[in-house]
């Protein structure tokens, strides 16, 4: 018997199946063992030693493979073909040596891209040892990672309050952020105005030419700057005669895009398919680890962590004879299409991502998947198919337009694109994050040199340049690779940590930089600032790289970054927090004291009228004060959101209907909206602010809107039933009869239409009962691994929770529920169970009305006061669940 170790148990049961009664497939779920948290782990004083900790989730699991493998023939490490499947390898064997449990069994380590059984396979033929350089490039990683962490937090904590910690990675992904809102902030826009000529050929076809030169001079976008500029080429061009110059047509071939990387599948999942980079990453593992399709349980995509272009030959040949059955010969190029990374330092270790099998069609599979699953199988597919396929041909035609006007001769420019043949186009195109004007939609009529062209009208347009976009999650993601920051299996981790942290929001799908996060960057810059340059980082990037092809030493690595940081550091000990507020204050000025619109000084006292406004820090964080505290005791948060200071209230403006005041409040449980101050001792009418509306940005109308909600969306189609949108204690909804649905980001409560809302019921009435009290069913992760029975990740009222049975675990903060894993879900469930022990049980069939209920209560309670508690009474819930009932069925309210 051959023992065979894989990290997950939706791995082991595949891999289980393919090779068969002669060997016991073990999941370690994960890494087995990690540095404890506390000083010390890693000592730079004793040659760098790291001093490593089982973790207690897996004590139980090292011991079932100790005792799997003491009756084995051999050991087999088949974890994943990467730096961390490496070291998970390695922290196996190092445990199973610590225990003794290996008696002169063969130990080796076979990798595979793609679990297939024919992968699978072909890996068992070829088995290695264990790479020694992959795994010092893994503990150079974490050592490096631990030291930043565990020595330059605490200094945060010391004259920063408020800050939780600094990465070695997500600092640096924090300054982009940060830097882009600064160019953002200081941006000063810039007048300039467009001048388009509508014109007609001698057949009356139509086009639009644009200005771009007059009297020997070119014109560019932004030379027309004022609007007597615009006006006096108006007058010229309405005075003129026109005629062609020249027409010149050239072909031009765009070629398709290589299949996908880590990096380019989770911008373009962000793009067209509206997923953040941890989701996309947690559907894609699904992928490669194995689906059930048609009584099989097969890979259908390769390994998801890579920042390789290429595919093995036969991938290629497979996928060329795809593309030749369904789309013909005439989009098969002649010689199959190699690619190579323009990333820096990418390491090109492993294939691009891709379906095993091309002749798998994303039709044919959909129906075994859920939604997301489907989607994005379909996305790599097509991707991997067009990268293979022909060029498309275009013809890019320029006509250089001539127009005379008395003594002067204005130059006019149109373009247009043509498809000649659409190649891979037919089949995939490249989502952008920032749409321009595209030109394939474009065409310009038959014209020939001399032709005189009549005027239909001259359009002068006024135009402001706008600052750089803020980044999306997938544009960041980019940027980090282009600069070599991160690698493949760190980008959506040092994102979540961001957010975790409380250091950026995601708005309208844009990061936005927090305060909080602000000040670490500043403090970073002015006092760090080497350990968050992005040459710096990119560098020591590629020392790892260098380390994992054994060209460099891991603790020769260490020690020319410690002696420089350390002393850094060291050098911070005395400094003042004074020191910190006055670069900090100075780095942040654009941001906290923007410029007035009366042009009065930002840092005068609103209240005293002479002191000074400054940052200052306090015990819960940073804030605004004045100067001439004590007797003056203004103070502000950092910035001016356009929420209400001093009072708690700014007045918007009169509801012209009842005369009342409409004014916008903070109160305890954020800003809100009131209509006039109540009547006969009644409430008077109140709205929270949908999630992503700055307070800045609520003017009356929008106020009135939202003071008006709920409002009829229309009547549903199938029952003529009332559909209405509102906005509730969980967040705008839509609600239909009985059934609750709470609308997504992109969409906007006021603006939402029929079609939308009818969609959002159907898919909420699809996971569940629909009406009052239903709990939302979740997303399944799997099969309890011992006990059976399907665990599932929920949105609940005290947050989101793990559900198994009638056992339901608080997810911690620093969890991302859509990156949680079947792994860490088992864990919290048998947590919870030990605490509970009448729970401990196979669910049955029929889900128990404790867990229809919907969620657990916040885990604030110790172990041992949890443990004193009657299991009967923790389980009775039945009460706090109609009580929710009825609340849901009384419609929205407000935040305060």
């Amino acid at each position: 018997m051959q023992v065979v170790i894989v990290e997950s148990p939706a791995k082991a049961k595949t891999i289980n199946k393919y090779l068969g009664p002669g060997y016991e497939v073990i999941a370690s779920y994960g890494h087995v063992r990690d540095l404890p948290s506390k000083d010390g782990s890693v000592d730079p004083d004793a040659d760098f030693r790291m001093l490593w900790e089982v973790d207690p989730k897996a004590q139980k699991r090292l011991n079932e493979i100790a005792a799997a493998v003491k009756g084995a023939d051999g050991l087999i490490l088949a974890t994943d073909p990467d730096r961390e499947g490496e070291a998970i390898s390695w922290h196996v064997l190092e445990v199973l040596k610590q225990k003794k449990a290996l008696k002169g069994q063969k130990v080796e380590r076979v990798v595979f891209n793609a679990i297939t059984k024919q992968a699978v396979l072909d890996a068992m033929k070829a088995p290695r040892a264990i790479d020694v350089a992959l795994v010092d490039a893994y503990l150079a990683r974490r050592a490096l990672d631990y030291l930043v962490g565990f020595t330059l937090s605490p200094v945060l904590w010391r004259k920063l309050p408020g800050a939780r910690s600094a990465g070695r990675v997500q600092s640096v992904a924090l300054r982009l952020v940060c830097e882009r809102e600064r160019e953002i902030e200081t941006f000063v826009r810039k007048e300039y105005w467009s001048i388009l000529a509508k014109l007609a050929t001698p057949r009356a076809e139509e086009f639009e030419a644009r200005l771009s030169g007059a009297d020997g001079k070119k014109i560019t976008r932004l030379s027309v700057g004022t609007a007597e500029e615009a006006t006096a080429f108006r007058a010229a061009l309405e005075a003129a005669d026109f005629r062609v110059r020249s027409v010149e047509a050239k072909p031009m071939r765009r070629h398709p895009q290589p299949p996908f990387t880590t990096s380019t599948l989770q911008q373009e999942a962000s793009r067209k398919l509206g997923l953040a980079p941890a989701r996309t990453m947690q559907i894609a593992q699904r992928l490669y680890e194995g689906v059930d399709v048609g009584g099989e349980t097969v890979g259908l995509i390769t390994y998801m962590r890579t920042d390789g272009v290429d595919m093995a030959p036969e991938a290629v040949a497979a996928t060329r004879s795809a593309i030749g059955k369904q789309f013909g010969p005439k989009y098969l190029p002649g010689v199959p299409r190699k690619y190579t990374t323009k990333a820096k330092n990418a390491q090109e270790a492993h294939e691009a991502i891709r379906p095993t099998d091309p002749s798998r069609h994303p039709r044919d599979v959909a129906r075994h998947l859920d939604g997301e699953q489907a989607r994005l199988y379909e996305l790599i597919w097509i991707r991997t198919v067009a990268s293979q396929m022909e060029s498309a041909e275009l013809e890019r035609t320029t006509a250089d337009i001539e127009a005379k006007a008395g003594g002067r001769t204005l130059d006019l420019t149109a373009t247009g694109t043509v498809v000649k043949f659409d190649g891979f186009l037919t089949l995939y195109r490249e989502g952008k994050d920032d749409e321009d004007d595209d030109e394939e939609s474009r065409r310009l009529p038959a014209m020939s040199a001399n032709e005189k062209l009549d005027r239909r009208d001259i359009l002068t347009d006024q135009h402001f340049t706008e600052p750089p976009p803020r980044y999306s999650e997938a544009s960041l993601v980019k940027r980090m690779e282009e600069l070599g920051i991160g690698r493949p299996s760190t980008y959506a981790a040092v994102l979540a940590v961001l957010r975790d942290r409380e250091y950026v929001k995601l708005e309208k799908k844009r990061l936005v930089p927090e305060d909080k996060g602000r000040l670490v960057t500043a403090f970073l810059e002015s006092f760090f600032k080497r350990y968050v340059e992005y040459d710096f980082t990119a560098d020591l990037e590629e020392k790892l790289d260098e380390v994992s092809a054994a060209e460099l030493d891991w603790k020769d690595v260490l020690r020319a970054f410690w002696q420089d940081f350390h002393t850094a550091v060291e050098a911070t000990k005395d400094l003042r927090v004074s020191q910190v507020l006055d670069a900090l204050d100075e780095m942040l000025t654009a941001h906290i004291f923007p410029p007035t619109e009366d042009g009065t000084d930002p840092r005068l006292c609103p209240t005293c009228g002479n002191g000074r406004l400054s940052l200052k820090m306090g015990k819960f964080g940073a804030f605004i004060g004045c100067s001439n505290y004590p007797e003056c005791r203004h103070t502000r948060p950092l910035t001016g959101d356009g929420a209400p200071e001093g009072d708690g209230k700014r007045e918007l403006g009169i509801d012209p209907e009842s005369g009342e005041d409409v004014t916008i409040r903070a109160g305890r449980f954020g800003t809100y909206l009131q209509l006039g101050e109540g009547k006969d001792g009644e409430k008077p009418k109140r709205s929270s602010l949908p999630k992503g509306l700055a307070p800045a940005d609520v003017d009356l109308e929008t106020a009135l809107k939202l003071l008006a909600l709920p409002r009829e969306v229309g009547k549903h189609p199938e029952d003529g039933e009332p559909i209405l949108a509102g906005i509730g204690r969980y967040g705008p909804y839509v609600q239909h009869g009985r059934t609750y649905a709470n609308i997504e980001d992109g969409d906007d409560i006021l603006a939402i239409g029929l079609n939308r809302a009818v969609v959002l019921i159907a898919e909420k009435q699809s996971k569940g009962r629909g009406g009052r009290g239903a709990a939302t069913p979740g997303r399944t992760l799997g099969d309890h691994p011992t006990l059976g029975g399907p665990i599932t990740v929920r949105p609940g009222r005290f947050g989101p929770y793990v559900n198994h049975g009638k056992v339901n675990a608080t997810l911690p903060k620093s969890v991302d529920p859509e990156a949680l894993t079947l792994a860490e879900a088992v864990t919290l469930i048998d947590a919870k169970a030990a605490l509970s022990p009448s729970k401990a049980k196979a669910p049955r069939k029929t889900a128990s009305k404790a867990a229809a209920s919907g969620e657990d209560a916040p885990a604030k309670t110790t172990a041992k006061s949890a443990a004193k508690k009657p299991a009967a009474k923790s389980a009775a819930k039945k009460p706090a669940a109609k009580k929710t009932t009825k609340a849901a069925s009384k419609g929205p309210k407000a935040a305060e």
